[in-house]
Formats: structure tokens, sequence, C-alpha cells
């Protein structure tokens, strides 16, 4: 089943599962914004059903993209209100932006979510401005974390709703761009996780090496 498929199915449903679950997680991330101001240009990637939006600070620019209209239409049901964030439907491994165009990057459980969570965050590190912060929300394991049962689960779930056998590290490895600014567990089992990390020149990850 195609990730569009599937969260076409689960869109009627996907907020009363996730929403109150998730939010102190979301603001967690959110209040870490460092003072957003009008000139800022945020981009949610996966913004799915816009559960993030009525928490959004005012001020910057937003721009949320997810890969199905139905999630979307949920998100711009809340957007209504608020008229702050730009939608746009399209695929987070094949972001339909410019290199260096946004100042912050939101990844509100969508890495776990993806078929392909190193293609995913390879765009996000490629749109996001030197210098500029990336944050994400979602469930990891730990480097050699056996997690048999969360490891068998995924081959079913991976196909419905989630994985639940990526780890962030071996994502991070694969960025050199990305220097690790936080990272703070918040639940009691350390599964979900908000980490914060900030895009520096690849010239000065060169030089620093």
């Amino acid at each position: 089943m195609s990730l569009r498929t599937s969260y076409t199915l689960l869109a009627p449903v996907y907020d009363a599962i996730v929403s109150s679950a998730t939010r102190p997680f979301r603001r967690i991330s959110l209040a870490a914004l460092e003072s957003p101001t009008a000139s800022q240009q945020i981009l949610l990637a996966g913004i799915g059903s816009g559960l993030d939006i009525p928490e959004l600070p005012i001020g910057p620019c937003y721009v949320g993209i997810d890969l199905t209209p139905a999630m979307l239409w949920r998100a711009q049901r809340r957007n209504t209100q608020l008229n702050q964030t730009l939608l746009h439907c399209g695929d987070v491994h094949q972001l339909p932006y410019a290199d260096n165009s946004f100042d912050t990057v939101l990844m509100h459980l969508i890495l776990a979510v993806v078929p392909d969570s190193h293609a995913a965050l390879r765009e996000a590190v490629r749109v996001l401005k030197p210098g500029g912060h990336l944050h994400i929300v979602d469930k990891f394991l730990r480097p050699g974390e056996r997690a048999w049962g969360r490891r068998l689960v995924n081959h079913v779930l991976r196909h419905i709703a989630t994985r639940t056998d990526v780890v962030f590290e071996d994502l991070h490895a694969r960025q050199p761009q990305l220097q690790l600014l936080h990272d703070q567990p918040l639940d009691p089992t350390g599964w979900f996780r908000f980490i914060r990390l900030q895009k520096i020149p690849l010239s000065e990850e060169k030089r620093a090496s």
C-alpha cells in the first residue's frame, strides 16, 4: 500500500489517534524556535492534518507540504482561521523548493513515516539555509538497541502508517553539515525524541575536520 493511499484512509481518524498523544512533544519543538520574526521562512515538512498550525508563533512565513490531499484538506480547515501557512501538495523526498530557502525546517512525525528517511532528511538539509535550524520530533531506536518487538511490528506497520526501526544516528551520519545542538527524550522509554540541529556551511565542516 502506498503512503498516500494509507494516509488517505487514515485521514478521518488521524487526529483522534495522534493529536493529544503528541501535542506536548510538538509544543516543546515549537517553543524552541528562536525569536521568530516576519522575515523568517519556516518549512513544515510533512505537515499532515496541520496539528501544528494552531501552535505556531505569530510572525514568520510558514510553508507546509504533504503528500496526501486528504490530510492537506484538514490542514486547510485549521489554516482558514489563522491564515498564516502556505500549503503545498508534494513529496518530502523531492521538495519543490530552491537550495537554502528556509531559516528553519520542522520535521514532526515524518522521518519515521516516509519510505526513505535518508532522502527526506537530505532534502530538508538542502533547502535549509546555512546557519539554519532543523527541529525533529519522532520515534527512533538507539544505535545497537535490539527492541525486537518494535522491529517485528515494523514489518506490518511500515506498510500502513509508520516505521518503528529508524535509527536517527544512522541518518545523521550521512549528513555532515548537520551539527547536533540538542537531543531530548520525550517519553519515559526515550523512544520519542526532540532533536535540534544546525546546518553549517560544508566548507566550514571540512575545515573543522
